[in-house]
């Protein structure tokens, strides 16, 4: 009994301290429940998810009022959602926490919407720049510089082509068919009991899946570095370092936190695999528990880098003799929404990546129409 006020007084300490060096914070906390199950946890988690939700739908809200450049602001608003999609979805998976099974739902579902981003991300970029067509123009015949950095050594002695354009897209878009694929694989190991977060036995899909999506994530990112280095000069005006590194960061490192965490558990680095009532938890919930908390946190100061990436500012000041007081009916905000998240364009630009009869041909961009043009032969329809 002369213990119990230290216990107290520790449980005190643990509950209210941040997780920011994982190997300093116990999964199990002096009474025994997991710390991923207690109140103050989810409690933390969630003032962060909604900070973040806050923060990002006003800045969605802002755009969709100011949408005085669709062209641009479609890829913003698609980009800016994943904040809210992320940040409430590992809340859930938090909330949920003790159901071993629910948060791989959950987290497929979020996982297939960061493709999308990537995707988006790049479209805008080329956006920036006036198109494909536009970009041919500036980059067409310069040498490929050769740099360690961003891995084209491999590319030395070549010059920018179409060709090189089009690998930069097929990179993006592969994810985005590799991501809902592997999504629907997984939940199908998981109901036969196949899949575990952190489990990399030879006999277990998350092994396998996790080496796909490597393979498919380095390829997405190798991509985008590829048309940041040719074009860097060009994106100069649109202070890409700070989108760059805030996608990035967003996307990939939560993909590379993620396994680094499942490896932790694995080295039962993060705390023992055991429940309140003392029997062991299934391989990988620890991780992804932690996951799923870090996520929520991070979203915060996601929400606030994407809101310094991607101003309002910049289109509200389209608007000659406009206030910023003016006002705008829902019905505008709604169709405009709808008109941002109609992913028909990600088929068109697919199909016009991929399909063997347009790799030579060079998408031009007027108005709202895209032009299509070959550069070596014609083709009759």
């Amino acid at each position: 009994m002369s213990d119990s006020p230290n216990l107290v007084e520790e449980n005190k300490t643990i509950s209210t301290t941040l997780p920011s060096v994982l190997s300093t914070v116990p999964s199990i906390l002096p009474d025994g429940s997991l710390f991923l199950h207690s109140t103050v946890a989810q409690g933390v988690a969630g003032v962060f998810v909604w900070l973040a939700l806050i923060i990002t739908c006003h800045q969605i809200y802002q755009h969709l009022r100011w949408y005085t450049h669709p062209a641009e602001q479609r890829w913003i608003v698609r980009i800016l959602f994943i904040v809210p999609i992320y940040a409430f979805d590992s809340w859930l998976s938090l909330l949920f926490f003790k159901n071993e099974s629910f948060y791989v739902y959950l987290d497929t579902a979020r996982d297939c919407y960061e493709a999308f981003v990537i995707y988006n991300f790049l479209s805008l970029c080329y956006e920036y720049l006036g198109g494909e067509g536009a970009i041919m123009s500036e980059i067409r015949g310069k040498p490929i510089k050769s740099s360690f950095i961003y891995c084209t050594c491999c590319l030395s002695g070549k010059s920018y082509s179409i060709g090189f354009l089009r690998f930069c897209k097929q990179a993006t878009l592969q994810f985005c068919l590799v991501k809902p694929i592997m999504a629907f694989i997984t939940i199908i190991l998981q109901s036969l009991k196949h899949f575990h977060d952190g489990d990399w036995s030879s006999d277990s899909g998350y092994l396998y899946i996790t080496i796909i999506y490597n393979i498919s994530v380095s390829l997405a990112l190798y991509g985008l570095f590829l048309f940041y280095f040719a074009t860097k000069e060009l994106l100069s005006p649109f202070d890409p370092i700070l989108k760059f590194s805030t996608i990035k960061a967003v996307i990939f490192l939560s993909f590379w936190q993620g396994v680094l965490l499942a490896i932790l558990e694995k080295a039962e680095v993060i705390g023992i695999p055991v429940d309140s009532e003392g029997q062991r938890v299934a391989k990988g919930t620890i991780s992804a528990g932690y996951q799923n908390f870090l996520i929520c946190i991070e979203m915060f100061f996601g929400a606030i880098a994407l809101r310094y990436a991607f101003p309002v500012s910049v289109y509200a000041g389209n608007c000659p003799g406009d206030n910023p007081g003016r006002s705008v009916t829902m019905q505008s905000i709604s169709s405009s929404l709808k008109e941002t998240m109609n992913p028909r364009d990600i088929m068109t630009d697919a199909i016009h990546n991929f399909h063997p009869q347009y790799q030579q041909y060079t998408q031009y961009s007027s108005g709202k129409k895209i032009i299509t043009t070959c550069s070596i032969t014609c083709l009759i329809f």
